[in-house]
């Protein structure tokens, strides 16, 4: 019924409002343009449309089926290769998350780049999450790959892991800030009275878990780093940046390190992917990590103690 033919012929009827025309472009003669119309009427018991003695006008079913067939000739012309590509192991589709600490949006971007010339027909999709979100979207929200995991084993055999390494903290406040004159190292009883800004735990299936909070201490959550950072700078609250991320700023002057009484260890990250993730997508990413490729160094530029 909607062969190539019989779009093609309804799609050049429809732009010159002609039978004549539509049968001159397509090398057919009018009379057999008009039949191969006459048979697709049929076929979907739908007039298609309005015929005059001096134009042919689209009904509205037939503008609806305008609207579509570009879409179902693009369609055809590349099934023969998605074919062959989900022959060849190719996934569909892939989902990646990035941990908000490793988001960078020019490295997503360069991602997306190679990923689309590597594999044209694969579907892409990348989001972030936070802290054990990360997790969540890999064990129980169907995305294939993550760059963050946090920690170096994993806590489900579904899910592989391979290290990049450790994220140092440096705890940052504002220079004009109350704290920013007492002596060092801060004591919980001064650090309490301030807000610490967090981004929420994105987990929904998995507990979540806080970054850095005292007991009694009031928190502020805002929903992504690029908020908290500025919340940090304008003295808004106090808390932990990645030494990586902050140190350009207290370069500048734009925040202070302190040294605190109980001080943040490294956070080990790694990168993870399900076990029954075996597609060349998947592979390919993972190769990319493993010969450090300059398409993914942007993720890496927050980890300051890199495995290799």
């Amino acid at each position: 019924m909607l062969d190539r033919e019989t779009i093609r012929s309804f799609m050049k009827v429809a732009e010159h409002a002609n039978f004549s025309k539509a049968a001159e472009e397509l090398h057919k003669t009018p009379a057999a343009i008009s039949y191969r119309i006459k048979v697709l009427e049929d076929a979907v018991d739908t007039q298609l449309f309005i015929r005059t003695t001096r134009s042919v006008n689209l009904t509205e079913a037939g503008e609806h089926l305008l609207s579509q067939c570009q879409k179902w000739l693009d369609w055809m012309e590349s099934m023969p290769d998605e074919l062959r590509q989900i022959a060849d192991g190719v996934e569909r589709y892939i989902n990646i998350v990035v941990n908000n600490l490793l988001f960078d949006e020019h490295a997503v971007s360069q991602l997306i780049l190679a990923l689309h010339e590597a594999f044209p027909f694969t579907q892409i999709n990348i989001s972030s999450a936070v802290y054990m979100g990360v997790w969540d979207d890999l064990l129980n929200n169907d995305y294939h790959f993550a760059i963050g995991v946090p920690g170096l084993d994993t806590i489900d055999n579904a899910v592989k892991l391979r290290p990049l390494g450790k994220m140092s903290w440096s705890f940052t406040l504002a220079p004009n800030h109350p704290l920013a004159a007492r002596n060092m190292p801060l004591k919980e009883s001064q650090l309490r009275h301030h807000p610490a800004i967090n981004i929420e735990d994105s987990s929904q299936h998995i507990n979540k878990r806080t970054a850095w909070l005292l007991r009694d201490q009031k928190e502020i959550k805002v929903p992504d780093l690029s908020t908290k950072v500025a919340c940090h700078k304008n003295g808004a609250g106090i808390g932990f940046l990645p030494k990586n991320l902050a140190k350009p700023l207290i370069e500048e002057g734009l925040l202070i390190e302190k040294e605190v009484q109980w001080s943040r260890t490294p956070s080990p990250l790694s990168i993870g992917w399900r076990q029954d993730s075996t597609g060349e997508v998947t592979q390919w990413i993972i190769e990319l990590f493993k010969n450090d490729d300059p398409i993914i160094q942007g993720f890496l530029k927050n980890i300051d103690q890199l495995t290799h």
